[in-house]
């Protein structure tokens, strides 16, 4: 159950990016316009499984800007934790951190502290985007990675698709996008589809749904189990998502935010 519970706080920022969405490109980085987001964003989440609760996310963008790798950056961060009595049985503590590119939206550096249960991993990675490379820092073995253009960490993805227009991406489209993740390239794929309105604990809301599509495995219930419902606002912001599971379904809900560029417009 663990890794269930992982998966979802991580569902909200994995799984997220779109190809040839930015307005400029040079020959060495793109341009990507953003008018979703920026310093001093704060969202928290709740988990649900079934009636119980579960874990809770956070995902914040520092109010300050970073210089890394020479180039002005968000720092983001992502943590995930267990609570109540699903902390008993399975003990959650997760730390994703990403510097992200102010103009090309495209991570700098990438760091991930990961403890649950006994299970614990520390990892700090650099990208460079002019070689296509990612470096892991402080390892033994292979520590320098060739990756494809324009590569994406599992947080950085996320702020990417926040920068979209669905309005010009036809319902069922399916686009993918390369993540460096735990020393491999992952090709992740979501599909547009289409709008909707839900309620939300402020009220309702229209949102944009998408489902990442997932491999078939035992995990999942099917390749759309995961369904995602975001915000159809100038912010783009997850507002609740649903993974079927083999056995149950989990729930994450917003439940506070702050600092948003645009109000979201409930009624």
């Amino acid at each position: 159950m663990n890794r269930a519970l992982t998966g979802i706080l991580l569902v909200a920022v994995v799984a997220f990016g779109f190809a040839n969405a930015y307005e400029e490109t040079t020959n060495t980085y793109r341009r990507v316009v953003n008018t979703s987001f920026g310093p001093g964003e704060h969202i928290e989440y709740r988990v649900h499984y079934g009636f119980v609760n579960a874990a809770e996310a956070i995902v914040e963008v520092a109010p300050t800007v970073y210089k890394v790798n020479e180039r002005p950056c968000y720092k983001v961060d992502v943590s995930g934790r267990t609570t109540g009595a699903f902390d008993l049985v399975t003990r959650v503590r997760d730390t994703w951190r990403s510097y992200i590119d102010t103009s090309a939206i495209l991570p700098q550096r990438f760091y991930a502290n990961i403890q649950e249960n006994k299970y614990r991993k520390e990892e700090n990675v650099t990208f460079n985007h002019y070689t296509n490379t990612v470096k892991a820092e402080e390892r033994t073995e292979r520590d320098v990675f060739k990756v494809p253009d324009n590569v994406h960490d599992i947080v950085s993805s996320y702020y990417f698709l926040r920068t979209i227009d669905f309005n010009k991406l036809p319902i069922g489209q399916v686009v993918e996008v390369p993540a460096f993740y735990d020393d491999q390239v992952y090709n992740f794929k979501i599909k547009y589809k289409g709008k909707e309105t839900i309620k939300t604990k402020f009220g309702k809301i229209n949102v944009i749904r998408l489902n990442p599509v997932m491999p078939a495995n035992g995990f999942f219930k099917d390749e759309e189990s995961i369904k995602i419902w975001v915000s159809d606002d100038a912010n783009k912001v997850p507002m609740k998502v649903e993974v079927e599971l083999a056995i149950g379904s989990l729930d994450m809900d917003i439940r506070r935010f702050d600092g948003l560029k645009t109000s979201p417009r409930f009624w």
